[in-house]
């Protein structure tokens, strides 16, 4: 349920209606907002009654919301959440590029990469150190090292940094990095969820192989229930049955999500299509569709890359990408 309070509502009065909400054991988010403030009530409404509610003086209006997801929904929270991340923000209005390599696969490799791509015009690193691989058999990341050699490209260049967590156990190892990401595999891990929403840090929740973007919101729910609101959502292709690509780049979700949630929404097109040549049109037509952001692999040599080089871009394709971009941003902002 949500109530929007009329203009001029002074802050004892919204606590006294919050208090109300409280004692029938209900649970409240505030969204301030220009002109009004809305009143999100969580938890089992079906005891309010919401003439009653209507008939208040402080009220403007009130109507109960159907979904499931509340905190996630833009109904409970009109306005872009902006996620801040070091000297960057994400979201209502703030358009950032995370580029870096699938892997980490040395220092040397990881600090000539994240150069590179801040040179380009990259605000952050990405860099696997755990890595999610379907043969068991495949490079599985340099785990605490990879961590290391992060930091290490983050002190020489300024760069926050992104990586995926595998496991909530690995969290300690975490508490440096500044942005954690949960991949597409992990995205209905709800015990790992719920340590993440135990946290504070910036997750870059990736929607799952075959998952709907209903499910992709109630996972962020998961973290948000605990108590971290500062989510990042991330479209990164969904399994069809079209073979020419590693996946479908459903860029139809962006203006969805748009709709549906408050919450940022970025695009990574280097997994999607799973084809460097297809990278740079797909991350424009993102960039066109309104997204907050973008997520580019790019590796210093692809085709020796130990993990996913085909749809790595070399430093010279990402300065390209980054450029034509850009330039696309300034056609939608104008």
């Amino acid at each position: 349920m949500i109530a929007v309070l009329k203009p001029g509502t002074s802050v004892r009065q919204r606590d006294n209606l919050i208090l109300w909400f409280k004692s029938q054991g209900l649970d409240v988010h505030i969204s301030e907002g220009q002109t009004h403030t809305v009143l999100g009530i969580i938890g089992d409404t079906s005891r309010v009654d919401i003439d009653l509610l209507q008939s208040l003086d402080i009220v403007d209006s009130a109507k109960r919301v159907s979904e499931t997801y509340k905190l996630a929904n833009r109904k409970f929270h009109p306005q872009d959440t902006v996620v801040p991340v070091g000297p960057y923000k994400i979201g209502g209005g703030n358009f950032q590029i995370i580029a870096g390599p699938c892997s980490v696969e040395s220092e040397e490799q990881i600090i000539e990469v994240a150069q590179a791509v801040k040179k380009s015009g990259a605000a952050l690193l990405r860099g696997g150190a755990f890595k999610p691989r379907t043969s068991p058999y495949d490079f599985q990341g340099l785990r605490a090292a990879g961590i290391e050699y992060l930091l290490e490209a983050k002190k020489i260049t300024g760069m926050p940094i992104v990586s995926e967590i595998m496991n909530a156990e690995h969290l300690p190892l975490f508490e440096d990095v500044d942005v954690i990401q949960v991949g597409a595999r992990n995205m209905q891990n709800f015990e790992l969820l719920k340590a993440l929403g135990k946290t504070q840090k910036p997750v870059l929740l990736k929607r799952g192989l075959a998952s709907t973007l209903k499910e992709l919101l109630m996972s962020a729910e998961y973290i948000m229930a605990g108590g971290n609101e500062n989510v990042i959502l991330c479209e990164r292709g969904i399994r069809t049955y079209e073979p020419s690509t590693r996946n479908t780049l459903d860029l139809s979700a962006v203006p969805l999500l748009r709709e549906m949630t408050h919450l940022p929404i970025i695009v990574d097109p280097s997994h999607a299509t799973g084809q460097a040549r297809l990278v740079q049109p797909m991350a424009m037509a993102a960039a066109a569709a309104g997204a907050d952001g973008l997520m580019i692999e790019v590796h210093n040599d692809p085709m020796h890359a130990l993990c996913d080089g085909a749809q790595s871009l070399t430093p010279e394709q990402f300065d390209e990408l980054a450029r034509k971009v850009m330039r696309i941003r300034e056609v939608v902002a104008g």
